[in-house]
C-alpha cells in the first residue's frame, strides 16, 4: 500500500480527499496535517509511515513551498503531490525544482484525481522493478516524464484545447458561437472543449441576456475569490 498524507487547511477538503483515496486501489490516507509546520513535523517525526505527500500551498502557517524546501532539506524519502488553487507560474517552478511529482489545481473531478493518483503508481513500481542500467524509456519514466500526460476524452486533442483555453484566457467571456469564429472552428467542437474546461474547474458558464429568445451561454476564465488553497 502506498501510505499517503494529506495536507490541506480546510477540513471539507481534507474530507474530500481523504474520500478520494479511499476510493483508490492501492493508496491508504495514513495521517492528516492542517497547517504547514505540522506537515513537516510529521514527516520528518515519522520517516516510515509515509511515501507520498497530497500538499496544499497556501496555509495560515507557511506555504508547500517552504514544506517541501524543508523536507528537501533533511532528505526526507518522501513523494509529493501539490493540489491547490495556486496557479502562479513561479510557485510551479518551484515545486517542480523541488521535485514536486505532480501539480493538480483544484477544484477536479474524481476522475482527474484517479488519473493523477495512477500515474504515480505506475512511476512507483517502474522505480521499484528498474534495477542496474536503465533504458532511456526508464530513465524517462522515473523522472515522471512518461507518466505526466494527461488523456483527453475521444475526439478532444491538446492542441485545440490549448487553442480554445488561450481564447478564454485573453478575451473571454465568450459564447461557443464567438469562440468558434475567432478559432476557425465549428461551434460544436468549440462547445465541447469548453464544457470540458467547465469540468475541468478552468472555466465557468453564465447566462447571458439582453437578447431575444432564450438567453446564450457565455463561458468565464475561472479566477479565484480570495485567498487560494
Amino acid at each position: 500500500m502506498i501510505r499517503t498524507l494529506i495536507v490541506d487547511d480546510d477540513s471539507l477538503t481534507l474530507e474530500l480527499h481523504r474520500d478520494y483515496v479511499a476510493r483508490l486501489e492501492g493508496f491508504e490516507v495514513t495521517g492528516e496535517c492542517t497547517g504547514a509546520r505540522a506537515a513537516v513535523t510529521a514527516v520528518l517525526e515519522r520517516p516510515d509511515a509515509f511515501d507520498l505527500v497530497l500538499l496544499d500551498i497556501t496555509m495560515p502557517d507557511g506555504s508547500g513551498i517552504d514544506v517541501l524546501r524543508a523536507l528537501r532539506g533533511r532528505s526526507a524519502a518522501v513523494d509529493v503531490i501539490a493540489i491547490t488553487g495556486v496557479r502562479d507560474a513561479e510557485a510551479v517552478r518551484q515545486m517542480a525544482a523541488l521535485g514536486v511529482f505532480q501539480y493538480l489545481v483544484k477544484p477536479f473531478p474524481f476522475a482527474v484525481f484517479r488519473e493523477r493518483m495512477e500515474q504515480y503508481r505506475t512511476h512507483r513500481e517502474q522505480a521499484r522493478a528498474t534495477d542496474g542500467e536503465a533504458t532511456q524509456a526508464e530513465i524517462d519514466a522515473l523522472l515522471g516524464r512518461s507518466t505526466g500526460t494527461i488523456v483527453l476524452p475521444k475526439g478532444l486533442s491538446a492542441a485545440s484545447l490549448d487553442r480554445v483555453t488561450a481564447e478564454l484566457r485573453t478575451d473571454g467571456p465568450l459564447s461557443a458561437s464567438e469562440a468558434a469564429e475567432r478559432l476557425g472552428m465549428s461551434r460544436v467542437a468549440v462547445r465541447r472543449y469548453l464544457e470540458h474546461l467547465v469540468v475541468e474547474g478552468v472555466l465557468t458558464r453564465s447566462a447571458r441576456y439582453g437578447t431575444r429568445g432564450r438567453p446564450e451561454t457565455e463561458y468565464h476564465w475561472k479566477r479565484s475569490r480570495g485567498p487560494a488553497t
